[in-house]
């Protein structure tokens, strides 16, 4: 069972901004910029490309709603997607809010937040993603 088989389960704690029967998306809690989101589907596949066809459309439909919510909350150019698959065995993407190209470099230290900017964060994209 993976880490995020164990937040889908509520076994470890996330702030979810989103969730659907088959889809989660939470804040990453060593995020490359404020508004950091991981979104992966419900059932646990390691490669993202090993997905189903329908599961796979429906993930990154999701992640397009995910990412709509997180433009409107927090300042931004655009939000980037970023797919590495290496760290957790278990499918997911990377929705970055980007000013510069270097905000999606993955080899930059991470930022850390308090448990109040997180709350705060994951409530400002909830918010967004109801306005739609």
């Amino acid at each position: 069972m993976t880490i995020f088989s164990k937040i889908i389960s509520g076994e470890i704690p996330a702030y979810k901004v989103a969730e659907t029967i088959d889809f989660l998306a939470f804040l990453d809690i060593n995020p490359l910029a404020e508004g950091h989101v991981l979104v992966i589907p419900k059932q646990e596949v390691d490669y993202l490309f090993d997905m189903e066809d329908d599961l796979y459309a429906g993930l990154q439909i999701f992640a397009k709603i995910v990412a709509g919510g997180i433009k409107k909350a927090i300042p931004c150019i655009k939000v980037g997607v970023a797919v590495i698959g290496l760290e957790v065995p278990h499918a997911h993407i990377h929705l970055i809010p980007m000013n510069r190209v270097d905000d999606m470099n993955f080899s930059r230290p991470k930022l850390s937040f308090t448990p109040e900017q997180l709350e705060a964060t994951m409530d400002k994209i909830r918010e967004a993603l109801k306005q739609d």
